[in-house]
């Protein structure tokens, strides 16, 4: 509650939001009627967002240049490493190969000095101009699952390929985000256009069930972020 309150105090103050989720964009929605605020949105399907009244926010587009293959979850974690608060950055997009974030320009000359592995491998920051994925179109791997309950950590178990007793650590480890929240509950039934992640192995759009089989088991559609 009190991010909310911050950056609807920014708002009120005339400053930009800081990098918004989802599920803050919602309880933010819920205190300002729309003509108060304008929206920047870097790309149309970009899920995080900030709120402005005239004065566009101060941004720059990163591209990562390095000859490693990345993960979202190694960009992720290696930005977290330098004690980062999820709300000064923004998407994270990988694309053929190409790696690219948004972040705030309050913190661009830190991330220059300081940003500068990923993992084990050495990297280089790149700023290009802040449009060029303007028209980018997310990416995702469809899955089709064979399970007996729409339960998260049902899903869970399938996808790791891990005992469902194993899986309830990863619960316990707060390793299982669920709509950009830390989800410790395992009996979760997972509901349409659901988003989680998986420390160490995505994340995920839920999309439900396709049909169901003779021994009354389902099948479901999931999209694995690439």
């Amino acid at each position: 509650m009190y991010n909310i309150k911050k950056n609807i105090d920014r708002l009120k103050r005339g400053e930009p939001t800081f990098f918004l989720e989802p599920n803050e964009i919602k309880e933010v929605n819920k205190y300002l009627k729309k003509d108060e605020f304008n929206i920047f949105k870097p790309f149309e399907e970009a899920e995080k967002i900030i709120f402005y009244k005239e004065t566009l926010p101060k941004v720059v587009l990163f591209k990562i240049i390095t000859k490693e293959t990345l993960r979202h979850q190694d960009i992720l974690g290696s930005i977290f490493s330098l004690n980062i608060d999820k709300e000064i950055f923004g998407d994270i997009i990988i694309d053929d190969n190409n790696y690219y974030f948004y972040l705030l320009d309050s913190m661009k000359d830190y991330f220059l000095t300081n940003f500068n592995k990923i993992k084990n491998n050495y990297i280089e920051l790149k700023e290009i101009n802040i449009n060029s994925l303007r028209d980018y179109k997310r990416k995702f791997k469809e899955l089709e699952l064979i399970i007996k309950s729409e339960r998260i950590d049902t899903i869970v178990s399938n996808i790791t390929n891990t005992s469902r007793s194993k899986v309830k650590d990863k619960f316990k480890n707060k390793e299982i985000i669920l709509n950009y929240e830390i989800l410790t509950n395992p009996s979760y039934l997972l509901k349409e256009e659901d988003i989680f992640s998986i420390r160490k192995y995505g994340k995920f759009k839920y999309l439900g069930k396709v049909k169901q089989t003779k021994k009354n088991n389902y099948i479901v559609k999931i999209y694995k972020y690439l």
